[in-house]
C-alpha cells in the first residue's frame, strides 16, 4: 500500500528556465547567453558544488564571477539566479488533494539561495512532511545518499512511497532501489499514471 509522495521540485512542482538568469549575466559582460552557459555548465562543476553544499553562496558568486568576466553585485547577481521559477497550478492542486491521506516528502537539488528566496515561500511547501534538499543532504541526484535520506526521514521503505521526476535517469535510479517512480512528463501523463496504479485522493 502507498503511504507517501515524493516530489522532484524543478520542471515538476514548478518550471524554472536558467535562461532568465544567464540573459540578466549578459547585461554585466561580454558575453551571450551560448557562452555563460558553457562556462558555468559544461565547463566547470561549480554548480554541482554548490548545489550539494560543497560551496558556500559566496564562493560560488566570485568563482562564476571570475570565470564569466562578470561585472555584478552580489545581491544583483542572487536576484538573477533565484527568478526563474514558474509554478505548474495542476501539481499545486495536486499535492493540496494528495495530502490529507498520504505523507509527502520534497527530493530537490537545490541550492541556499533558490530555497531561501524562492521554494520555501510557496504555498504547498507548508504541506510536505519532510524536505531532503541537495545541499543540506550533501548529495545531489542520482546519488543514493539523497534517496537514503528521504526514506530515513519519513520512516518507510521505498516500496512504500511514488516517487516524481522529470528526469529519467532519477525515475530509473529510483526503480532500481524499489520505489514506484514516475517520469513526470506533464499533469495529464501524472494523472494518467496515477489511476493506472489505482491511486485515490
Amino acid at each position: 500500500m502507498i503511504e507517501a509522495f515524493i516530489f522532484d521540485f524543478g520542471n515538476v512542482i514548478c518550471k524554472f528556465d536558467h535562461n532568465i538568469f544567464l540573459e540578466k549575466l549578459t547585461r554585466h559582460c561580454d558575453k551571450t547567453v551560448g557562452q555563460l552557459r558553457k562556462l558555468i555548465f559544461c565547463d566547470t562543476d561549480i554548480r554541482v558544488r554548490f548545489e550539494s553544499g560543497k560551496v558556500t553562496g559566496d564562493e560560488f558568486y566570485r568563482e562564476v564571477v571570475k570565470t564569466c568576466g562578470l561585472s555584478i553585485s552580489k545581491s544583483e547577481f542572487i536576484d538573477a539566479h533565484t527568478d526563474i521559477f514558474t509554478p505548474i497550478p495542476e501539481t499545486f492542486e495536486l499535492i493540496k488533494k494528495l495530502k490529507p491521506k498520504y505523507k509527502l516528502g520534497l527530493l530537490s537539488n537545490t541550492n541556499v539561495w533558490d530555497f531561501e528566496s524562492q521554494i520555501r515561500n510557496m504555498e504547498v511547501i507548508g504541506l510536505f512532511d519532510v524536505l531532503t534538499l541537495s545541499h543540506e543532504a550533501g548529495a545531489v541526484k542520482p546519488d543514493r545518499k539523497i534517496y537514503d535520506d528521504v526514506l530515513k526521514k519519513l520512516k518507510l521503505p521505498a516500496e512504500k512511497c511514488v516517487y516524481i521526476d522529470d528526469i529519467q535517469e532519477y525515475t530509473d535510479i529510483g526503480n532500481s532501489l524499489g520505489f514506484n517512480a514516475i517520469n513526470y512528463q506533464g499533469p495529464d501523463k501524472l494523472l494518467n499514471e496515477l489511476q493506472k496504479m489505482e491511486i485515490q485522493f
